[in-house]
């Protein structure tokens, strides 16, 4: 296991402590988040935490926490979520993040929204001072809106690529969407941009999360480090 792979295990594990009986837990996607999978799938299994369901938020993340034998759940039963722990790809120093790069942001954001406490685990690597520093911005659309929301994009100053598959396929959300992954370099104003996106009609989701976290716990060579809103 690389560092940085050991670094991500360690935030996840610490993170999944804040998990107790009777919950509701949103399941994040990604390889960080697989981490804190694999560990309330062992904790459920010893016994040490009991009478939880997870709410899924991708195809794969719901097969691998059903073939860990987590419970699963869905919001036609639960309405509220009682905590979300999911990876970014950046965070800034006001907690706000770039994620999207397991393709799975918008229905990471539909969980976020509805938890009452959202928990992001990163390794050391994906703090910045300025989001979009070290990761593009995925921006999710539909297909009939690809060439145009390209080129919209592309005059907001992006560099802009369309996401492929493993065999150098289009990508395809699970709601069989595109992402374009918007490379804006450090970005100055998130919430003007993400303004901008939100009132065009052919993006379906960014992967923006702004004012989402209430907490980020960061593994690093120095162990673990637990940011939280207003300090």
């Amino acid at each position: 296991m690389t560092k940085t792979e050991e670094y991500k295990r360690m935030a996840a594990e610490a993170a999944v402590e804040a998990v107790k009986p009777g919950m509701v837990v949103g399941l994040g996607t990604g390889s960080t988040a697989n981490y804190a999978i694999t560990r309330l799938a062992k904790l459920l299994k010893s016994g040490e935490l009991t009478d939880i369901v997870g709410i899924p938020s991708s195809v794969p993340t719901n097969d691998l926490a059903s073939s860990l034998g987590i419970p699963l759940s869905t919001f036609a039963d639960h309405a509220k979520i009682d905590i979300t722990i999911d990876g970014a790809d950046e965070v800034d120093p006001d907690l706000n993040l770039i994620k999207g790069g397991g393709g799975a942001l918008l229905q990471e954001k539909i969980l976020a929204q509805a938890s009452l406490r959202v928990v992001i685990i990163v390794d050391e690597g994906k703090l910045s001072d300025k989001l979009g520093t070290r990761f593009p911005l995925p921006v999710e659309v539909v297909p009939f809106g690809l060439h145009t929301e390209k080129r919209f994009l592309e005059g907001l100053g992006a560099k802009v690529t369309l996401r492929e598959n493993v065999i150098a396929k289009p990508f395809r959300t699970d709601h069989r969407n595109l992402i374009l992954d918007a490379d804006f370099g450090p970005i100055e104003d998130v919430r003007a941009l993400a303004e901008k996106l939100e009132h065009r009609a052919g993006v379906v989701e960014h992967g923006l999360f702004l004012g989402i976290a209430t907490e980020v716990v960061v593994g690093g060579k120095n162990g673990i480090t637990r940011l939280k809103k207003n300090g």
